[in-house]
């Protein structure tokens, strides 16, 4: 997600203030959400099993208040176990309330560059379902044991209170483990999440390597850079996608529960994708998979930024499969190359708290909830139509910022980056390397060169960058 530092120019927060009325996004939660929200947050369902003296912590970007996780992380003899404390939302949020109904119709949290549109009232976000520390919290707590390597051995998860000790961030943690300070959980996050990188390669799971764009303020004004995520932010998600691997395999055992699915590349995408690296010179070994070629590629390297945009169309057609019965024929994510479910992030997301009841029921020995389980088949559509309304934020919200920055700059020429060629129209997409923008571009231009691009459309109204080739 784009960011942006606090204080926002008016002119370009009223820029958001029109993308957040032209995308529908809602407005303030009504009274009787707001209402039933505060008496929830004083009486939740009780918390289960007293965890209060494990020592949890929470890792999040700076300044977050709606803390979904809290790990902490054991060595033990012959490998580790990973305690994994997600916010228990279901402790407040009662099916077929009116929290309920509103989370269902915002489906997610929807973030702009300046707030955020939360799915609940931030009583509970950022209060008392938040993993916040130094305050019990009810949490659903997964306890997943691995081996030397890293493998999965046994997961389970039931309810139970915990209390976080600290409430820290990745530059933090980053700084703790490269300066050897970093001692248990914090150390054994970077082992493992070592470990769990390469058994990501070794099945063939795909992580981008892309930078991210990001506004700093600078000399008085703005500018666009791009951010690449830290390492600890890499072995944080490792943690985060291991939990959803043990839901997915729990669900598809029992028979029920729902999946974030993605399936295996077309072979013709995947065709074009190969002559794609072929002639911009990015090694693609026989018998190698995608996973493996785009691991270690540089995006500074203009030929494999170029590769790592084309190549996304690969990890397009993501979704979700609820099922109640027969597992789905295609139960697997192509990007993480395994069965995988959403569960981790249940303040900011609808999908994760029906299914964390769902693994709570079946860890328990118990039936699935008949709310629960009569709410699981409309799901997709739900989570569908708030996944497009917050992507389509997230572009709109780049492209005013990139607008915005540029307005003054028309004649300009700029050092640029082919990424894309559109064989319909003609052009296609460069990416300046300062600022950090990413544009449509005219011209013939050609895949993976270094080009100097002169700016000819810059309009904060429309949103919209173009380029020319000089």
């Amino acid at each position: 997600m784009i960011q942006v530092p606090e204080e926002i120019p008016l002119k370009l927060e009223d820029g958001f203030d029109r993308i957040t009325r032209e995308l529908a996004l809602p407005g303030e939660f009504p009274p009787a959400v707001l209402e039933e929200a505060g008496w929830v947050a004083e009486v939740p369902r009780p918390g289960g099993k007293d965890l209060t003296d494990v020592p949890f912590v929470t890792i999040d970007p700076p300044g977050s208040m709606d803390l979904d996780q809290a790990v902490h992380l054991e060595r033990l003899r012959g490998g580790y176990r990973v305690w994994y404390a997600i916010a228990d939302v279901g402790a407040f949020v009662r099916p077929g309330g009116v929290i309920d109904a509103e989370a269902r119709a915002r489906g997610e949290t929807v973030y702009l560059p300046a707030g955020k549109v939360p799915l609940h009232p931030r009583v509970l976000s950022e209060g008392a379902a938040s993993l916040l520390p130094g305050v019990p919290r009810p949490a659903a707590v997964w306890v997943i044991d691995l081996d030397a390597d890293g493998r999965t051995v046994g997961a389970d998860v039931q309810r139970a209170l915990i209390r976080s000790r600290e409430r820290l961030d990745y530059t933090y943690v980053q700084a703790a483990v490269d300066t050897g300070t970093a001692d248990g959980t914090l150390g054994l996050l970077a082992e493992i999440g070592r470990l769990r990188l390469a058994l990501e390669r070794e099945r063939g799971g795909v992580t981008l390597p892309t930078p991210q764009q990001e506004v700093t303020a600078a000399d008085g004004g703005y500018r666009l850079e791009y951010r690449l995520p830290l390492p600890a932010e890499a072995w944080n998600a490792q943690i985060s996608l291991l939990t959803g691997m043990a839901a997915a395999a729990m669900m598809l055992d029992a028979e029920i529960g729902i999946l974030r699915v993605l399936p295996p590349p077309h072979s013709g995408d995947l065709a074009k994708v190969r002559r794609v690296a072929g002639a911009l010179g990015v090694p693609w070994p026989d018998g190698a998979g995608y996973g493996a070629v785009v691991h270690d590629l540089d995006p500074k390297n203009p030929q494999q930024a170029a590769f790592l945009h084309e190549s996304r169309v690969l990890l397009r057609g993501s979704g979700y499969e609820a099922f109640d019965g027969a597992p789905p024929k295609e139960a697997g994510h192509a990007a993480v190359a395994a069965p995988y479910a959403h569960v981790t992030a249940p303040l900011r997301r609808l999908v994760d708290r029906y299914a964390t009841e769902v693994c709570l029921a079946i860890a328990a020995g118990e039936p699935v909830p008949s709310d629960v389980r009569a709410s699981l088949a409309s799901l997709p559509a739900l989570m569908a139509s708030s996944g497009r309304r917050a992507a389509a934020v997230d572009r709109a919200c780049v492209d005013l910022v990139e607008a915005f920055l540029l307005r003054d700059r028309l004649g300009q020429a700029f050092e640029a980056v082919v990424i894309d060629v559109d064989e319909r129209r003609g052009g296609g997409q460069v990416q300046l390397t300062d600022p950090a923008v990413i544009a449509r571009c005219d011209g013939p231009v050609p895949l993976g060169e270094q080009v100097t691009v002169r700016l000819t459309r810059a309009d904060p109204a429309t949103r919209e960058v173009r380029f020319t080739l000089t």
